[in-house]
């Protein structure tokens, strides 16, 4: 496995291939569909974003509230497909890695390549398991939308698989092919 630390830079995104096993470390954003909407409206208005985003990373989960001693609760992958119409402007504007579950749209992996970004996959129905690999979450905006606010997370050794690469190549397409050649 394949050790990383974000932001992402270009460097690192070039050397990340699809089926690549990472364990993230660093700060991650988490936001979905609610959360989106708004970035693309803060963008087309002009307004400043919450945070920085070249090369940043986006997780798309909602979690579920934390227990007493914990920062978060369960916080497992949305499917990605859903902020599928937001990615692209978000690419543009320097976002350098997406988590999630499940395949995207032939428009963001095109973005994916032209703004050179990868699309984690995380696995699905594991959300407590993943949720120890966060060691702080803080809502940095949107608190109005409960869940799918935007949290500021800090983890480590966050595990991820690279589903999409800026060479085109698509994780999702691989697994179909290599079934079908059995």
């Amino acid at each position: 496995m394949k050790k990383i630390t974000t932001p992402l830079s270009d460097q690192d995104v070039s050397g990340l291939r699809s089926g690549d096993r990472i364990l993230l470390s660093g700060v991650l954003y988490a936001a979905r569909d609610a959360a989106h909407r708004r970035l693309i409206e803060a963008l087309q208005k002009g307004d400043p974003f919450p945070f920085e985003l070249p090369g940043q990373v986006i997780y798309y989960t909602g979690p579920s509230p934390a227990r007493p001693g914990r920062p978060i609760g369960s916080a497992g992958p949305t499917t990605s497909y859903r902020m599928d119409p937001y990615t692209p402007p978000l690419l543009a504007q320097g976002l350098k890695g997406t988590i999630g579950k499940g395949a995207r749209s032939l428009q963001v992996r095109k973005a994916l390549r032209e703004y050179r970004a990868v699309y984690f996959a995380a696995t699905g129905g594991v959300g407590a398991l993943l949720s120890q690999h966060i060691v702080e979450s803080e809502i940095i905006a949107y608190e109005d939308l409960g869940p799918e606010a935007i949290r500021k997370l800090l983890v480590r050794d966050f595990p991820v698989v690279v589903a999409n690469d800026i060479y085109g190549n698509d994780l999702y397409e691989q697994g179909r092919d290599k079934y079908r050649r059995q």
